[in-house]
């Protein structure tokens, strides 16, 4: 088992940054039987970042009151080493949105950049 991502997670998730995300997560709960994984909020109480899982799949959720919402799609992908990947990233064209850092003990190493054709790229180790 690779110790850089969880265990029961696929190594691409799809990720959704939207201004209604507790409507989304009700909606992929009834529609799909999505299960909760991980939620976690900002200190005014509204959604910052959260997992659902749909059978063998897992979708990430970005609340809406945050710089990084865009246009574009958003994708989130684990990966043996965030850094490497981010800098690579960046020394190939693409723009920063978030250098790679650890928010809280027990959150991923993460970071973002956003590719030439609009679709930002979040990145993670365990």
């Amino acid at each position: 088992m690779p110790d850089w991502k969880p265990a029961t997670y696929p190594s691409v998730s799809p990720y959704l940054v939207c201004a209604n995300a507790d409507e989304i997560i009700a909606f992929l709960e009834r529609v799909f039987e999505a299960e909760l994984l991980r939620r976690f909020d900002r200190p005014d109480g509204s959604l910052m970042h959260a997992e659902v899982r749909i059978d063998d799949s897992v979708v990430m959720i970005g609340g809406g009151a945050t710089d990084q919402q865009s246009q574009g799609p958003h994708i989130h992908v684990y990966v043996r080493d965030a850094q490497a990947i981010y800098d690579r990233a960046i020394q190939n064209g693409a723009q920063s949105v978030q250098a790679p850092e650890r928010k809280r003990a027990d959150d991923d190493f993460r970071g973002g950049f956003r590719d030439s054709a609009g679709t930002t790229w979040w990145i993670a180790t365990q």
